[in-house]
């Protein structure tokens, strides 16, 4: 198998994708999140699919990000590395949700509890460390970024617009969401996984109707 130039942004365009359905998938019927929860099998189906989906993103929107990367432009790489963060944040607490809480629920609840409470937006009564630092970081990256990547996309004027707005403009409605009751907070998925399913179409097709053709050489 060759590895080419367009190989690899389709490859990243069906991350991309890929990424938007897993995130939209986990959050469906998504159970609340306290001790009893945190320890299921359900739960660590359910975070690791979440580790899936954040490495296919990153995946995707380097593809994204490249594919146009001198269209995109300084806002587009500002974007790209701040969405990046964002996602390798989510990554890393994501883990810890599945295979760290899991195993210290029995002797330090009150931790964990508070860790759950951050995670979804509220404040914790304890002090659970630097995880509070990265989860902060985590969701200035993913607004932010979110923005600035969609801002630059939509200027660029190659993939389809109405995704790029909903990837700019999905960061802000996850902020109202986060002060929203669980189940409300949980529709967080839903801006973003779409903007991501459409966007991966998009680079996708793109990429396949630009794809040079072979040319017949005459004998």
């Amino acid at each position: 198998m060759t590895i080419t130039a367009t190989t690899l942004t389709k490859a990243s365009a069906a991350a991309a994708a890929a990424a938007g359905l897993t995130f939209i998938g986990v959050q469906i019927g998504h159970p609340h999140l306290d001790l009893t929860s945190i320890v299921t099998t359900e739960l660590a189906v359910r975070n690791t699919l979440k580790l899936v989906m954040a490495s296919l993103a990153l995946a995707g929107i380097t593809g994204l990000y490249l594919s146009q990367i001198r269209r995109n432009g300084l806002l587009g790489l500002i974007g790209y590395v701040v969405l990046a963060v964002g996602y390798l944040s989510i990554l890393c607490t994501t883990f810890v949700s599945a295979y760290v809480l899991p195993s210290i629920a029995d002797t330090s609840p009150g931790y964990v509890r508070d860790v759950l409470e951050a995670a979804s937006g509220g404040h914790p009564a304890g002090d659970i460390g630097a995880l509070a630092t990265v989860l902060r970081v985590q969701g200035f990256a993913y607004l932010a970024g979110g923005l600035l990547l969609g801002i630059a996309l939509f200027r660029a004027r190659v993939l389809a617009r109405w995704a790029t707005v909903l990837l700019a403009v999905g960061g802000l409605v996850s902020a109202a969401l986060t002060v929203m009751p669980d189940a409300f907070y949980r529709l967080l998925a839903y801006p973003n996984g779409i903007a991501m399913i459409a966007l991966g179409v998009s680079l996708w097709r793109t990429t396949t109707t630009s794809a040079p053709q072979p040319v017949a050489v005459p004998r």
